[in-house]
């Protein structure tokens, strides 16, 4: 028997205290026009009743499959592989976060378009999308978490093409603005905005379609684009709050 087996045949993990693992999801997306995140209304203590993100605990899986698996067992949403941003957003560990016993989260945090309406399983009383400024009193840590996703998510959207995660495969550059202007909760000037998008090298590609604005026939016709190559935007386009810190 070599060293190491020797070692692992008389380790006792029971010599430290126990810890668990789970994964959160906050799970985001755009619906008529609002920013919206992914909630459930525990069924089980501790804090039933309380809202919280979609989660649980890990079993023998990758933490991306667990995240995965916790969003359709207990809100019935499945992210589709191609048509989804899913990362980590962080770790957290804090003493006393969970009463049951010392548990480590990973949060996840995940974009995707035209996502459905969620129905509660698994150990959930409800599921529903919630405008992220009425998210607030959540389980746990959750607030924090969500704070942490939403900065996140505001902070990719001037850096990377992540915006387009949360559109079709065509869209138009009026759409895109929606979604900046839901996530960064700012009107944005069209014209200026329109002229930025376009100066960025590999941010979007044209189509060569067009569709009728506002989808009346006879309108004038707005441009299609699809996801350029871009993996950042170089320049990038900055908030209009931070902009003026700029400057």
């Amino acid at each position: 028997m070599t060293d190491a087996e020797s070692f692992l045949a008389e380790y006792d993990p029971r010599e430290y205290p126990p810890v668990a693992v789970t994964v959160d999801v906050v799970a985001l997306t755009i619906r008529d026009g609002k920013l919206c995140v992914l909630l459930i209304e525990r069924g089980e203590q501790p804090f039933a009743g309380h809202r919280a993100l979609p989660g649980g605990f890990v079993r023998d899986e990758t933490l991306d499959e667990a995240a995965r698996r916790e969003l359709a067992e207990e809100t019935d949403v499945r992210l589709v592989e191609d048509r989804v941003h899913l990362e980590q957003l962080g770790t957290y560990g804090n003493p006393g976060r969970d009463p049951r016993m010392r548990v480590v989260s990973v949060a996840y945090l995940a974009f995707a378009p035209h996502l459905p309406e969620a129905t509660a399983g698994s150990d959930a009383a409800r599921a529903y999308w919630v405008p992220v400024e009425e998210a607030k009193d959540l389980a746990f840590d959750h607030d924090q978490i969500l704070a942490d996703g939403l900065e996140r998510a505001r902070d990719k959207l001037e850096y990377t093409p992540l915006a387009t995660a949360f559109v079709g495969t065509e869209f138009t550059v009026s759409e895109l603005r929606a979604v900046y202007a839901a996530v960064w909760g700012e009107e944005l000037h069209a014209g200026n905005f329109h002229r930025k998008v376009l100066s960025v090298p590999g941010f979007v590609e044209s189509t060569g379609g067009t569709v009728a604005r506002g989808g009346e026939r006879g309108g004038p016709k707005a441009k299609l684009y699809r996801a350029g190559d871009a993996r950042l935007l170089h320049p990038a386009l900055l908030r209009p709050t931070r902009e003026d810190r700029v400057r």
